[in-house]
């Protein structure tokens, strides 16, 4: 196999991203790993630890050839969203290849089986999940209990019993959904992807991002590569940033948002006046209904102006691939793709200059996103660089 994608976040790079690399190398045998990486926020709705291009370096230091920005209309969106603009992405390049994602359980034909089975939408799938939307469930425990109630029997509930798994699903889904090529490769992890104690060895990133957030940063130096490690300089923090924009936000801007639904704007907005930590007002907002996650992502497309329409476009329309950073080797690969590309290689600002309307708009999020990024870090990234390393 000549390319094989990843896509991932490395929030922070560790050495369970180290060990998938090196998976896709020498038992996939993939000549080049293309990676699509979440830029500067991250799809908890978080910021990332290190900035994009930084992040980019570990993954080429690991042994990706190269590392294309996911663009941030999509990181920051919900699972499914995430997962077929990721899709989308890669398979904007044009190319034969596969994809090899981390599961906690399954079989590559359980995940056909599944993603083709919610695929068809049955009257029978439809009316259950509503049953379960209806009962106050939130979107994802709805989908999870339907598959229980309705497929149980053939073993493929367990599949969305954790968040790798269900991102896992959505990717073959979005492959399945458009009759994409891809093969699709599951690599079982190890550990637990939302385990927040920190482990030797191979841990989570959530572990080391609970580490970190303690500034105690040596505790996590044999969970991640020395490159990584060495990278590491503090936990940048956007609650003021993103209450303030809270506090400005209009309640009719705040309904067009990306996954707010049902008053969740005026419920976000009360609440803003007597929280005054974002880590307060997330836990008074999240309910059964609404997870914390999804309350973090919405606050971070206020923050951005991140729409339900220009999600809808993104998804629709032709963007582009912004490459962060390519082996200094690999990097003939650049003019392969803008030969085999149905979309334009972004490395550098010229190549900006003649985008179409949505996707001007999607690289202004991710312009966006930057800038606030280098205040906050007091970094000074250039958003049009492209690394060779």
């Amino acid at each position: 196999m000549k390319f094989c994608f990843c896509i991932a976040e490395y929030n922070p790079f560790h050495n369970g991203h180290l060990k998938h690399i090196e998976y896709i190398k020498t038992e996939l045998g993939a000549e080049h790993i293309i990676v699509i990486m979440s830029g500067n926020f991250c799809q908890r709705g978080e910021s990332a630890v290190l900035n994009k291009y930084e992040r980019a370096t570990h993954a080429i230091k690991a042994g990706a050839s190269m590392v294309i920005e996911l663009p941030t209309v999509f990181a920051t969106a919900n699972a499914e969203v995430f997962a077929k603009g990721a899709i989308k992405t890669a398979t904007s390049l044009g190319v034969e290849g596969g994809i090899c994602f981390g599961v906690e359980s399954g079989s590559k034909d359980d995940y056909l089986k599944l993603a083709r089975l919610i695929s068809e939408e049955s009257k029978e799938y439809k009316a259950t999940l509503k049953k379960y939307l209806d009962n106050g469930e939130s979107l994802a425990k709805a989908k999870c209990e339907t598959v229980k109630e309705l497929y149980n029997e053939e073993g493929l509930f367990e599949l969305l019993l954790s968040p790798n798994n269900v991102l896992g699903l959505e990717y073959v889904k979005a492959i399945v959904q458009n009759g994409y090529s891809l093969e699709i490769f599951p690599m079982l992890r190890d550990g637990n992807h939302n385990d927040k104690s920190l482990k030797k060895g191979i841990t989570s990133a959530s572990s080391i991002r609970e580490i970190l957030k303690t500034k105690k940063v040596k505790k996590v130096k044999n969970c991640m590569p020395k490159f990584a490690f060495e990278s590491l300089n503090g936990y940048p923090d956007f609650s003021d940033i993103i209450l303030s924009a809270l506090i400005k936000a209009d309640l009719d801007k705040m309904k067009e948002l990306a996954d707010c639904s049902e008053g969740l704007e005026n419920r976000l907005k009360a609440l803003s006046k007597d929280n005054l930590t974002l880590d307060k007002l997330v836990e008074k907002a999240t309910t059964k209904r609404y997870a914390s996650s999804r309350i973090r992502r919405l606050l971070i497309a206020n923050l951005l102006g991140i729409t339900k329409d220009l999600t809808e476009d993104a998804l629709k329309d032709k963007l582009y691939l912004k490459v962060l950073a390519v082996k200094e080797e690999n990097k003939d690969l650049i003019s392969l793709f803008n030969e085999t590309a149905s979309v334009p290689i972004l490395t550098r600002k010229s190549c900006t200059v003649n985008l179409k309307k949505t996707a001007q708009k999607c690289f202004e999020i991710d312009t966006l996103a930057s800038d606030l990024y280098n205040l906050v870090t007091k970094e000074k990234k250039n958003e049009y660089q492209t690394l060779f390393i």
